[in-house]
């Protein structure tokens, strides 16, 4: 049997993707070089799912962006706990809910668009991802809008951010968190848009956009989707599969003030 590695013909379309698509083989086998690529992939999307936010650097460079920060913590209590009861992921801990009743008066008035981060399965993609994609929404953000302090929730699910909105009486949540690795993307970023939320929300009551990062979709494009979702949403006062993504046949002008 040779060993010769037996290019495929669908080579060329590599360049399009970063998919594992056209590896070629070697006898009934693929080429070591992809063997080993996998491994690393598989490696860092393990990986990806295990380490830790490093929740004082990322407030500090919000911060550094003119945005007020606080720090919660789900119920559960670590990374094991979180990843075997994603319940106790989807609510605040005790201690957490007690402090958001307790903020100070400039940081609990309600708000019209309430962000929380939250490190979700890819603490890498909310490092790397987070502050860029924060600048651009700023930048973007309607003159009327009020903003409230950006909440970083510690072993987060995506419906911890409804209960964070309730306490915080904002009008609309928008939760960035890291999304399930996968074996070419470890440091994917989703973005879920609630209005009204309330803690009987389900995921049919929030818009997703996903795969933000400079490969898949970058800042600019997520924050331009994600406000014209939202200001959607204030004008049909709804959110999740009642509001269809139209962003990419309009564009986001003008302003809208929020009555």
């Amino acid at each position: 049997m040779s060993d010769a590695l037996s290019p495929d013909p669908w080579q060329q379309l590599r360049r399009h993707t970063r998919a594992r698509i056209a590896l070629g083989r070697v006898g009934s086998s693929l080429p070591t070089k992809e063997v080993l690529d996998f491994g690393l992939a598989h490696a860092m999307a393990r990986d990806a799912v295990h380490l830790p936010l490093d929740v004082a650097k990322l407030a500090a460079q919000i911060e550094a962006q003119g945005l007020p920060t606080v720090q919660v913590h789900s119920r559960a209590a670590d990374r094991h706990s979180y990843l075997l009861r994603p319940d106790q992921g989807r609510r605040l801990s005790a201690d957490s809910a007690d402090s958001l009743q307790t903020l100070p008066a400039s940081m609990a008035a309600p708000v019209d668009l309430l962000v929380v981060v939250g490190d979700g399965l890819s603490s890498m993609a909310v490092e790397r991802h987070v502050p860029p994609l924060l600048e651009q929404l700023v930048q973007r953000l309607p003159e009327h809008w009020t903003l409230g302090p950006v909440v970083i929730a510690s072993q987060a699910r995506v419906a911890i951010a409804d209960e964070i909105a309730v306490t915080l009486k904002a009008r609309m949540v928008v939760m960035l968190i890291g999304e399930r690795p996968g074996l070419s993307s470890p440091d994917s970023l989703g973005i879920y848009l609630t209005y009204a939320p309330t803690l009987a929300c389900s995921d049919a009551d929030r818009n997703c956009i996903s795969n933000v990062r400079p490969e898949g979709l970058d800042y600019a494009a997520a924050a331009h989707k994600l406000l014209w979702l939202a200001r959607e949403a204030v004008r049909l006062k709804v959110s999740g599969v009642a509001l269809k993504d139209e962003s990419d046949m309009k564009e986001v002008t003008g302003s809208l003030q929020i009555k």
